[in-house]
């Protein structure tokens, strides 16, 4: 057993988290931890991380134990790159024992493993995108234990990453990587796919169970299955309990003889009866108090059509984004947004809104232009000290919602929170709860397009089934960006896959089309920088050896040489095949037709395939002449 945790009790102020929670991890171990926000899931992460002490109870550790924790947030000082925060983690652990040379070898493996090459190892980390600030954070962890802790706790680690690094990330807590893996793992996530396929045991921290915690061996779907095991049970216990009360009621109103004829025990047996039947009430409210309500408001637009896209392209500086792509946004119609981080996804946005102008291409919005209501992944419109009760209603002491009007308190305990919360700075709020304000304030504007980027961060999963209804329901468009893949799955009508520059996005209808164009994106961007960089690499290490104008270069033979002078030609010719079926998938008449349908598709993945192994072995024969 590596950790104990007995009768654990926090309170915040008057505001109890949680009581009684036992708690326990052995070797091998990964643990999914999941609960309502609020519920204490990061406090208890902390104190397992002897970052934070109980109220009560206690936690013992096997002898030795070493444990990381990596937090929701990890700050980085102005300038420092990953290599230097690495290096720096690494420098006590009883690996390096303070040898600088050692914590840099260390730092420098540890962040080959999680992804960085050299260029991004020295590139300042407050440049990066939060997803590779996030394997940063990981990356210092590990290192701080030498690349192999006993215990590595983590706090929402998903959040920030793209598609390409939450599968990185499974598949490292999974299989780990040479000498660099956790024995166990403990993590905070509300990522369904993700607990699906990492978790061993799953626990939900909530005052639905006895004790708070709930702990059932096996990944989601089996501790889905246990849990309402669990709580049918509960409710018959809780039937059966509430008739015994009954009939004790009854007995005892029968007056003072009757009790006098019955022992005293059967007293004292119905005063525990009540007080069992009391707690289970409780628990029966917690665990039907599902999430904050979220409705979206549509404006009453009859325009089908609210926004279409030809040919249209944009780029950052220097860096092309993505180019003549086409789409089109109709009422009703959910489009998903998906890409690597700094694919370009935010500013594809901004772009159909209207807020960035596209560098070629034409776009039509409706006229006049839809309503957009924008739901940002920073979650930073609110000024850090503004009021909670200023932010969920700007307008004073009551909202105005469809029509009708509300008081301030009934509209802010429909998003979860306590009366005393409306006091509070933003600032104060968990991640969580700066989520749900943000979405109660886009509830009181009626809107033609909903814009959600990274809409899930943070929320839990009975508030993030809510949400998924009311993106269900709303009968304008919506843009969605996120890497939530269960959320994909189930809303998204198409998906706009942006990754590579050098190719035209994909648009696909389900999220394992979508999931192999931008493997193959990603396969193509890799091999395009091995092929730039082959060159290079080969000079640079000519030079060293003093060979650079002595040594023979390698020749192609005659077939390679041909296929090497007809590869450009063939590359094109391969992607304009990916941009033809591309077009095919999305003719609406073949949608009728499902066999159809679905060899399109399939060929559309295919020829995904075939572009990046064109570039792959472009990258051999170019390294191959050099």
């Amino acid at each position: 057993m590596l950790l104990t945790a007995t009768d654990l009790s926090k309170s915040h102020g008057a505001r109890q988290l949680f009581r009684g929670v036992c708690f326990s991890v052995e070797a091998g171990d990964r643990i999914g931890l999941i609960g309502p926000n609020g519920a204490g899931k990061s406090t208890l992460l902390r104190m397992l991380a002897s970052r934070e002490e109980s109220d009560e109870g206690g936690i013992q550790c096997a002898r030795g134990t070493v444990t990381v924790y990596v937090a929701q947030r990890e700050e980085f000082a102005a300038g420092v790159t990953a290599r230097q925060a690495a290096t720096t983690a690494a420098l006590p652990c009883a690996r390096c024992h303070g040898d600088v040379h050692e914590a840099e070898v260390l730092a420098a493996v540890i962040l080959g493993k999680i992804g960085f090459d050299d260029a991004r190892m020295d590139m300042p980390l407050v440049a990066l995108s939060g997803g590779w600030q996030k394997r940063a954070a990981i990356a210092c962890g590990l290192a701080s234990a030498g690349g192999s802790p006993d215990l590595l706790l983590l706090d929402e680690p998903t959040n920030h990453l793209d598609v390409e690094g939450i599968e990185w990330l499974e598949r490292f807590l999974v299989k780990g990587a040479a000498d660099i893996h956790a024995e166990s793992v403990v993590f905070v996530t509300h990522d369904r796919v993700f607990l699906e396929r990492v978790a061993t045991r799953v626990g939900e921290l909530s005052r639905a169970y006895p004790g708070g915690l709930f702990v059932a061996d096996g990944n989601f779907s089996e501790f889905l299955r246990r849990k309402r095991e669990f709580l049918d049970a509960q409710v018959k216990i809780e039937a059966s309990l509430a008739n015994e009360v009954r009939i004790d009621n009854l007995w005892l109103g029968r007056g003072a003889q009757a009790r006098r004829t019955k022992a005293k025990g059967r007293i004292d047996e119905s005063a525990v009866r009540r007080e069992q039947l009391s707690e289970l009430n409780e628990r029966t409210t917690a665990a039907g108090s599902g999430g904050a309500r979220v409705d979206f408001t549509g404006s009453g637009r009859r325009t089908r059509k609210l926004i279409a896209a030809q040919k249209i392209s944009k780029s950052m500086g220097a860096k092309l984004l993505f180019k003549e792509l086409d789409l089109e946004l109709v009422n009703g119609q959910c489009l998903g947004l998906m890409g690597s981080n700094g694919s370009g996804k935010t500013t594809l946005l901004r772009v159909l809104l209207g807020e960035l102008q596209p560098d070629s291409g034409t776009l039509q919005r409706a006229d006049p232009p839809p309503r957009a209501v924008f739901l940002s992944q920073s979650r930073v419109e609110f000024p850090p000290q503004t009021l909670l009760r200023d932010a969920i209603s700007p307008h004073g002491e009551k909202v105005r919602f469809r029509g009708s009007e509300m008081h301030i308190t009934a509209w802010s305990r429909r998003f979860l929170f306590n009366d005393d919360q409306l006091l509070q700075s933003v600032s104060q709020l968990s991640g969580g709860e700066l989520a749900r304000a943000h979405i109660a304030r886009m509830m009181l504007e009626p809107a033609d397009v909903l814009v959600l980027d990274e809409p899930t961060n943070d929320l839990d999963l009975p508030t993030l089934a809510v949400l998924e209804d009311s993106i269900e329901d709303f009968p304008g468009g919506v843009l969605l960006v996120t890497h939530d893949r269960a959320m994909l799955e189930r809303l998204a009508e198409r998906i706009i896959v942006l990754g590579s520059p050098d190719l035209i996005p994909s648009s696909v209808t389900s999220l394992d089309q979508a999931l192999r164009a931008l493997s193959a994106f990603e396969k193509a961007n890799a091999l395009a920088e091995k092929m730039q960089s082959a060159p290079v690499a080969v000079a640079v290490a000519s030079v060293a050896n003093g060979t650079a104008s002595t040594a023979p270069r390698k020749k192609l033979n005659y077939n390679e040489q041909r296929e090497f002078d007809g590869m450009e030609a063939t590359i094109a010719k391969a992607e304009a095949k990916v941009t033809l079926l591309d077009k095919q998938v999305n003719e609406p008449s073949l949608l009728a037709n499902h066999a159809a349908y679905s060899k399109a598709c399939a060929e559309l993945g295919a020829a995904h395939s075939a572009v990046a192994d064109l570039y792959s072995r472009w990258a051999d024969l170019e390294a191959k002449r050099a």
